[in-house]
């Protein structure tokens, strides 16, 4: 019997355990992914200016330490052609396993960067080619793991739900990260800027260790496998999927301006701006992060959830909304330097942007073709990077230079939100559909 008619036809308690180790596979190694990045925006908010940028003013300095943050996320739609390509070429699990190496020894590496103080403007020469890796890394990630988990799928009124799971790892890797810098921000004195932030960069290989382990454990998805066996694997996959959904592709990226501009926002800028600029606490800050991450455990999957039943465009459209009037609230909360307002203003903040991010990976991967489908959904999910979540601390803190309110940089949210709507309502929704032709047909 074929590999493709085998995994296609496998008993329905069989294939719910491939499912279950698919999604744990999936979920597990996107939230050691995302620690890995996520760590690094918390410490150019909090440190990278004051030990890479020493003879700048503090504006300058934050500028400069978020451009270098900016380079990871320039190098993710580098790192989706690349792994996408193979990934619709050797299939999601090899990949998948690549993109965590990736990402993982870049992570381990930043660890041993030396100051300016030692090394000059080398240090950050050495940090911004270290977070080319981790962009790469993660740029090849999303897609993979999303799919892993969806092409097991069978049950399309199920897909949704399947699909947020991988999803889920963004607040679990926001809240490892920025729980492993407020650990450390205990140490006395200036323990933490001279060798306290590198111990969560060095921890993160142990994760990676725990991420290769189940990951190596897992099945190709029956979608690649049917693939595979009927030899309907593309040459060149992110030629053919640029030349044949073009639309997609652009859609995808445009769509997510309303929910990655804002994220980086409330879990990164947010650093700079209450410690840096209201001169609050740097603890309460991190637990207020924390706290939205947990909140977040619960609302990606129930907004996955919800986009099986009113629809994945709907249910997007919902929360684009939600997100164009909730940064004129959120600014409005944290303008008043309240540690009580500014507290619940920041736990509140990842609930418009989860509102998008539990439906999006089924609304971008349904409306790929499955033998282009990595490719195309990691280009479009990943293209955003560019225009939103790379480039929207770099932005807020220039509106704040600019107008010393951060009422211009509820504005920028709120045209973030017009372009996400406007995309969302001409993205094609492909909730409900019988998706059982991928294995089957």
């Amino acid at each position: 019997m074929a590999m493709a008619s085998t995994y296609g036809s496998l008993p329905e308690a069989e294939h719910s355990a491939n499912l279950r180790r698919a999604v744990i596979a999936s979920t597990v190694g996107t939230a050691i992914e995302w620690y890995d990045f996520f760590i690094y925006g918390t410490a150019a908010g909090l440190i990278f200016g004051k030990l890479y940028f020493p003879h700048e003013d503090p504006l300058s300095a934050t500028l400069l330490s978020f451009g270098t943050y900016f380079i990871g996320f320039a190098a993710r739609p580098i790192g989706a052609a690349i792994f996408g390509h193979y990934g619709d070429r050797i299939g999601r699990k090899a990949t998948l396993i690549a993109t965590l190496l990736c990402m993982g020894i870049g992570t381990f590496l930043i660890a041993f960067v030396p100051s300016y103080a030692s090394i000059g403007i080398w240090g950050a020469i050495l940090l911004t080619v270290l977070r080319v890796f981790q962009g790469l890394g993660v740029g090849g990630e999303w897609g993979g793991s999303v799919l892993m988990s969806m092409e097991w799928a069978r049950r399309h009124n199920h897909r949704g739900l399947v699909a947020s799971w991988p999803q889920f790892g963004v607040p679990c890797g926001l809240l490892l990260s920025t729980g492993a810098v407020a650990l450390f921000s205990y140490l006395s004195g200036d323990q933490f800027a001279v060798w306290g932030w590198r111990i969560p960069f060095v921890l993160s290989i142990i994760l990676v260790g725990v991420g290769l382990w189940i990951r190596l454990g897992i099945l190709e998805t029956p979608v690649f496998q049917k693939l595979l066996d009927q030899n309907k694997i593309e040459s060149a996959p992110i030629v053919e999927v640029i030349k044949k959904q073009p639309k997609e592709i652009i859609l995808s990226a445009l769509l997510r301006m309303a929910e990655q501009a804002p994220f980086y926002i409330f879990t990164a800028f947010v650093f700079a701006y209450t410690v840096g600029t209201l001169k609050m606490s740097r603890d309460l800050i991190l637990a207020a992060v924390m706290v939205a991450a947990v909140v977040s455990f619960f609302t990606i999957p129930f907004a996955g959830h919800l986009s099986d039943r009113i629809g994945r465009k709907n249910m997007y459209l919902i929360g684009a909304a939600v997100m164009g009037v909730f940064g004129f609230i959120y600014f409005a909360m944290v303008d008043t330097a309240s540690p009580v307002l500014v507290f619940i203003a920041i736990v509140l903040s990842l609930i418009p942007h989860d509102l998008q991010y539990g439906p999006q990976a089924a609304l971008i991967a349904e409306s790929f073709t499955p033998r282009l489908r990595y490719s195309g959904s990691s280009l479009g999910y990943q293209l955003a990077s560019l225009i939103a979540g790379g480039p929207s601390p770099i932005i807020a803190t220039a509106l704040f230079a600019a107008y010393k309110s951060g009422y211009a940089i509820a504005i920028y949210i709120a045209l973030c939100a017009v372009v996400s709507l406007i995309s969302a309502a001409m993205m094609p929704d492909y909730t409900g559909k019988d998706i059982s032709a991928e294995y089957d047909a």
